[in-house]
């Protein structure tokens, strides 16, 4: 079938089809680095990582920018208080941020810009919209869009702007004409650093958040590009003001498709610091590999609420070892290339190019693992191992990542010996030797005598 996905603007699937044949150019709106990332983040990068891998996979060339805000009220501050520059924490936050993303197979971005290098594009985008009479400076030196000035506010949302009005909470700003107006460029103030700093026509400041990233993306895609993506947070107000101020300066279309990656929560809770619920990569890595949390994030649909538990996470390490499994007791799979006409690799596809559902996907690996069972067909592993290849999962050695931290103790070995014992006694065979061959593959090796199952570590 062809690609179809979601798209937020029209809240409907639609045909994809790229602006530019064969060549796919996509945003995605990345992080603001003042601290370690969290699942949260892991979620967003996850979700549009498995997008720009599966329009490689279609035959297209992409174009992947996602941006760094390095830059930002809570950087400075974060700086401050550490006592150090504002380009020694974002480097180091910036290094840190590879590091665990790096650890769940997430590839990098074609592009990776930071906003304070295009300052000089934000400046010209600003100037823009004042002359367009779309923007205008406040008594304190500010420079804020107005939003009435510009037709079409609130489609992204979905609300007018009335609607967006009976939503508020605090009283206008001093210096707004309206309270839905939003900052462009935000004057220095005496506290700030130096570094935080710049010149410009409308005097010493630094760029407002929304407009770094419509800088950015036009710089590296164009003022009309593909797809642009982030998480469902972003949608309002981020997005809308980035649709309104880079179609207000540009004068055409500004994005065909968003994208936006469905919310988290831990154990049916919205995560948050405040409720202790807070969990970052690192956290989550000290306790699981890699290859278990970025197989746990692809059981979700990218649009689907999201609900983060170790309970989960351990039914995954268990769901991902059975795939493994197969694939140790296929011995060698040399890489093939994938035949998408053969009825799996066919549903595989079906399944990602519906709006890239990553669970109907794995429902097909496991199809291919419970058909390796039984055949032992080497072409069945080997499509098993290509077709993961495509998510970026099942590509280490079986056995070494079977017996990497095994948490089997002896109270969970017996434990399994029962299930087993129960399977056989409901004449459940198939159950029975799969426990068996999952034991041998974490290097349990169980031994059936008359007196009962023995068991010893291999």
């Amino acid at each position: 079938m062809p690609l179809q996905i979601y798209n937020s603007l029209t809240r409907a699937v639609e045909l994809f089809e790229p602006i530019e044949p064969s060549h796919v150019r996509m945003y995605v709106c990345g992080m603001t680095i003042y601290d370690l990332c969290h699942v949260g983040h892991a979620r967003m990068m996850m979700t549009f990582d498995i997008v720009q891998r599966w329009l490689k996979v279609r035959g297209y060339r992409v174009t992947y920018v996602r941006n760094i805000t390095d830059i930002d009220d809570k950087i400075i501050r974060r700086a401050v208080e550490r006592g150090i520059t504002l380009r020694e924490l974002t480097g180091e936050m910036l290094e840190a941020m590879h590091r665990d993303i790096g650890a769940l197979g997430i590839e990098a971005p074609t592009h990776e810009p930071r906003a304070t290098d295009y300052v000089p594009q934000m400046i010209a985008m600003i100037d823009t919209l004042e002359r367009k009479g779309l923007a205008y400076r406040a008594p304190h030196g500010d420079v804020n869009f107005a939003v009435r000035k510009f037709p079409g506010y609130g489609r992204l949302s979905g609300k007018s702007l009335d609607e967006l009005r009976a939503g508020e909470r605090v009283a206008v700003e001093a210096d707004k004409h309206d309270p839905l107006d939003f900052v462009l460029w935000k004057a220095a103030k005496p506290q700030e650093p130096a570094e935080a700093r710049y010149e410009s026509p409308f005097g010493p400041g630094r760029p407002g958040w929304h407009i770094e990233c419509s800088a950015m993306s036009c710089a590296l895609l164009g003022p009309h590009f593909d797809i642009h993506g982030g998480g469902l947070d972003l949608q309002f107000p981020h997005h809308e003001n980035e649709i309104a101020q880079s179609e207000g300066a540009n004068g055409e279309t500004f994005v065909n498709v968003w994208m936006h990656n469905g919310f988290l929560n831990v154990d049916n809770e919205k995560m948050s610091k405040s409720l202790g619920n807070f969990f970052t990569i690192r956290d989550v890595l000290a306790r699981y590999d890699g290859e278990t949390m970025r197989f746990f994030l692809l059981r979700t649909h990218y649009r689907s609420p999201f609900n983060f538990s170790d309970a989960h996470l351990d039914d995954a390490r268990a769901a991902l070892r059975r795939l493994y499994i197969a694939l140790d007791a296929a011995g060698d799979v040399p890489a093939t290339p994938i035949d998408w006409s053969q009825p799996a690799a066919a549903a595989f596809g079906d399944a990602m190019d519906d709006d890239f559902n990553t669970p109907a996907a794995l429902a097909v690996l496991f199809e291919l693992a419970g058909e390796f069972n039984r055949s032992r067909s080497p072409q069945t592993a080997a499509l098993l191992k290509a077709l993961g290849a495509t998510l970026g999962i099942l590509q280490q050695v079986p056995r070494a990542f079977l017996q990497a931290g095994s948490p089997l103790d002896d109270a969970t070995i017996r434990a399994r010996i029962a299930e087993r014992a129960a399977a056989k006694k409901a004449r459940d065979f198939a159950a029975a030797d799969r426990i068996r061959d999952e034991m041998a593959a974490l290097g349990i090796v169980l031994k059936d005598t008359p007196q009962g199952t023995t068991w010893v570590r291999a």
